[in-house]
């Protein structure tokens, strides 16, 4: 059995985004919401301040911890902090740790759940995390939930995020691309070892596809990112491959034009989530029509910045956070000047920086109440 949502958190009008980077281009009879997403959400425990990974048969004590709405939510989070307007559909345990979530993501983040549900009798899937020497490992336990009847469609979207999963169709994706949706895919780790091709049958309903370098070569028998990026677009309009220390390499199969920006210079302390936070940058700026290599030195910028702080969700950036570092770049010399010149383009975008750099939101613990 499910329910719309845990009843005792009745999620409140979120406040104003710093900056509505869609401002410019909003008509009265655009749809409701900017991007839908439908996945996993997970409840994230983070250990940090690790000096090593933990050793079997020894206790490790870690000098710090986060918690946050993980899986799914890591993107959903980095596209609501960006100003869009992000709807998700997802299922919540019937637990401390799905209300938790619950509220975290709509009352804190000022997320849609109006399609998502609490399954009764269900756990949260949870995730543990350990950081440590700018990686981490983690653990994860959870069942799948019990499948909605009936399927839930997508509602009206200028965009949706799609998770490709080899071997399992997804017919909502097809839907939603037919509705006018603008897809972007994403794909996860093929623990089948098979890479088939076929398992990207997908595509063709998608506009972009985002894979990291090692997904794009294996799936296209290539040895190089670029050349990966440019087989893949001849499957899907724009692909994205990320390169992580190496940057990005973007390839746009309508017109032939290719963009690369390289990686920001920063201390990774943990790179979880990254990789969603780079898919809302660059969505964020396809929508808002941003010229190619600047939605690529966006994204990369995002990503840069969440690695910095611990957790997934906790540390997806949002426009101060932006501004912040741009105010920080152009003040001390820690970046080069093509940096610089490369992230010009926020000079006409970004709100004054309210607060100084570094910046700070992760919590210690889930369990606080607002007094």
């Amino acid at each position: 059995m499910t329910v719309p949502g845990p009843h005792e958190f009745r999620p409140e009008r979120p406040a104003a985004p710093v900056l509505d980077p869609l401002a410019g281009i909003r008509a009265p009879d655009d749809p409701a919401t900017d991007v839908y997403l439908t996945g996993t959400v997970f409840l994230d425990i983070i250990f940090t301040g690790l000096d090593s990974a933990p050793v079997r048969g020894t206790e490790s004590w870690a000098r710090g911890m986060g918690s946050s709405p993980g899986g799914i939510a890591n993107m959903a989070t980095a596209l609501s902090r960006l100003g869009l307007r992000t709807s998700l559909a997802a299922a919540f345990g019937d637990d401390m740790y799905g209300e938790y979530c619950w509220e975290a993501l709509s009352r804190g983040e000022g997320i849609d759940l109006g399609l998502s549900r609490t399954v009764l009798g269900w756990h949260s899937p949870v995730t543990v995390s350990m950081a440590y020497e700018g990686e981490r490992t983690m653990v994860s336990h959870g069942h799948e939930a019990p499948p909605e009847e009936p399927p839930g469609c997508p509602p009206p979207a200028r965009a949706c995020v799609a998770l490709l999963e080899p071997g399992r169709q997804q017919e909502w994706i097809a839907r939603a691309a037919r509705a006018g949706s603008r897809v972007f895919a994403d794909v996860g780790w093929d623990e089948s070892g098979r890479w088939d091709p076929a398992d990207l049958d997908g595509l063709e309903h998608c506009e972009a596809f985002l894979p990291n370098a090692e997904e794009a070569m294996r799936y296209t028998r290539t040895d190089c990112p670029r050349a990966a990026a440019r087989a893949l677009a001849e499957k899907v309009p724009l692909a994205v491959v990320t390169m992580g220390e190496r940057g990005a390499y973007a390839v746009d199969g309508r017109t032939g034009e290719s963009a690369e920006v390289p990686a920001i210079d920063v201390e990774a302390l943990d790179p979880t989530g990254a990789g969603d936070v780079f898919v809302a940058g660059f969505v964020t700026g396809t929508l808002a029509a941003w010229p190619l290599a600047d939605r690529l030195a966006f994204a990369g910028l995002t990503a840069a910045l969440s690695v910095q702080e611990f957790g997934g969700s906790l540390s997806a950036p949002g426009w101060v956070e932006v501004a912040a570092w741009w105010q920080h770049v152009r003040s001390f010399d820690d970046q080069s000047a093509a940096t610089l010149r490369r992230y010009a383009f926020l000079d006409d975008l970004l709100p004054a920086a309210p607060r100084p750099w570094p910046l700070r939101r992760a919590v210690p613990t889930l369990g606080f109440r607002r007094r």
